[in-house]
């Protein structure tokens, strides 16, 4: 298969990077610094330099591919952000109109909190987490909002908070639905599951939590 990747240097891009590429999948990737980045050598890996914000060459890359795996982010709280909504968009039309484009994006558990989530952790999820992240929160809602309208097959995957934990193998989804719990997963089990919901037309045009196996 081949793949477009964003996000390529961050911990969960560099996981999804390393999995396909080990798949066999052909794997391009854009990246504002892509000497940042960790990768194997394998003839079926491109890198791309290129900012998913601004005009370039990385665009006739994009166009080339129907399917996206985005793990786009930004690391800078103090000041707002469009990296998930433009940049997300940006890479869409770059790729073409049509409505077979195959996308998974990366957003937050921490967007809405489940009415069954323990009371201790809605609150600090509510005036600590929301509060520290709410620039990149404030893109990744414009972000959902943005796909629902597009005419592709999109997948927004929503996952709690990130370790560098090795893989285990054992986690929980629920499609269009809130998961019990939902506190952590290793970026390994992320990116594992991320790659095997490309062909899963249950996740087409829907919003999936993940977590970490009980």
């Amino acid at each position: 298969m081949k793949i477009l990747l964003l996000g390529a240097t961050g911990g969960t891009g560099a996981e999804v990077l390393a999995q396909a590429v080990s798949a066999g999948h052909d794997v391009t990737v854009i990246a504002r610094h892509p000497e940042r980045i960790a990768h194997p050598e394998s003839s079926s890996l491109r890198i791309v330099p290129g900012d998913v914000l601004e005009a370039g060459d990385w665009k006739n890359a994009a166009a080339e591919h129907d399917t996206v795996l985005s793990c786009l982010g930004s690391t800078d709280r103090k000041r707002p952000t469009t990296v998930y909504s433009e940049g997300t968009l940006n890479v869409l039309a770059a790729m073409g109109t049509s409505p077979s484009r195959r996308l998974l994006c990366l957003s937050s558990a921490g967007l809405d909190i489940s009415p069954d989530t323990p009371v201790l952790q809605r609150i600090v999820t509510r005036l600590v987490v929301q509060r520290m992240y709410r620039h990149g929160y404030a893109d990744m809602r414009r972000m959902e909002a943005s796909l629902r309208t597009q005419e592709l097959e999109w997948t927004i995957i929503r996952a709690p908070m990130l370790t560098d934990k090795p893989p285990t193998g054992n986690y929980r989804t629920a499609v269009d639905a809130g998961l019990t719990d939902a506190r952590t997963i290793a970026r390994a089990d992320l990116a594992r599951y991320m790659l095997s919901a490309i062909d899963d037309r249950s996740t087409w045009k829907a919003t999936v939590e993940i977590s970490s196996g009980p």
